[in-house]
């Protein structure tokens, strides 16, 4: 496959997603601003130390740039900084979460100096390296056809990718997906809570959610995450019951509002979190360990 690609941000996501490329013969180069010779080495990845000699490895005239760093500043930084060292014709794709307005913001910036802007919703979590992205793209369509073998290499099964539409609309439909999920994990977390305090079956929860897995309507990826945190660490003992969001269901909620739409699960979960961090009930520490299963999400540890 002849196509090559920069990785700007090599974090859990980030390496994830290089590795992957590269294990499908995509040509892959890499840049993080805290990583140095030795662990581009290590990871066996052709790296630079600034984004100028990230692009001077190319040797396409046409440059392709995933990002993958921290929505917000770091974000707006780095597609700023390629703004101004780009080409015309080359391809800026943002992988991570970023509030799908201000996506809107950048494929205008880039498109006035003839650079194209994809917005991609990406989900898979630490897994998506080994198992497949979901990708939820959105910008040119004509775009996203030149870069079509990228996002097949990337997901799940070859099947797990698809165009959603203008700029903005891919990050609008991954916004949405994990508002669903703060309202699917919390509902999650509730049940259990439930359970655990059923003091007089004393009740196996690493049974009954091993159980789930086979059959039931509840069986989902998040319910094999729970079942081998459960197993890792049965009475979750050591972890807080203490849940950050970040800030998608905020998001969710907020254009629900605009749009006169109701989301009394999705808003409840978010509230449930903002609780959380003044509470000690095992339901949280249930939706901690979740996001440290599918995200890598640091849990804070109890004292």
């Amino acid at each position: 496959m002849n196509i090559e690609i920069a990785v700007i941000g090599l974090g859990k996501m980030g390496l994830g997603i290089s590795n992957r490329l590269s294990k499908k013969g995509i040509k892959v180069y890499g840049y993080d601003s805290g990583w140095n010779e030795n662990l581009y080495k290590e990871n066996n990845i052709n790296g630079a130390n600034n984004l100028n000699d990230l692009i001077s490895l190319f040797e396409s005239s046409r440059k392709i740039i995933w990002v993958m760093v921290p929505s917000g500043k770091a974000t707006d930084d780095t597609i700023a900084n390629l703004n101004s060292i780009l080409n015309d014709g080359d391809i800026v794709i943002d992988g991570g979460n970023s509030n799908y307005k201000e996506s809107i913001k950048k494929y205008n910036l880039l498109k006035s100096n003839n650079i194209s802007f994809l917005d991609s919703g990406t989900s898979g979590g630490v897994w998506g390296e080994e198992e497949g992205y979901c990708l939820m793209v959105g910008g040119d369509k004509e775009v996203y056809e030149i870069c079509k073998p990228i996002f097949e290499a990337l997901s799940a099964d070859g099947k797990g990718y698809g165009y959603m539409g203008k700029s903005g609309s891919g990050h609008f439909v991954k916004m949405i997906h994990n508002g669903i999920e703060y309202g699917m994990m919390q509902s999650m977390a509730e049940g259990i809570e439930i359970l655990n305090q059923k003091k007089e079956y004393s009740l196996d929860l690493t049974q009954i959610t091993e159980l789930w897995k086979s059959g039931s309507v509840v069986r989902s990826w998040l319910l094999d995450l729970l079942n081998d945190a459960l197993k890792e660490n049965p009475n979750l003992d050591g972890i807080a019951p203490y849940v950050e969001d970040s800030g998608e269901g905020r998001w969710t909620i907020q254009e629900a509002i605009d749009l006169d739409v109701p989301a009394h699960s999705i808003t409840s979960s978010l509230y449930s979190r903002f609780y959380s961090r003044n509470s000690d009930s095992f339901s949280f520490k249930v939706l901690s360990s979740l996001r440290n299963q599918f995200g890598g999400h640091n849990m804070k540890k109890s004292n």
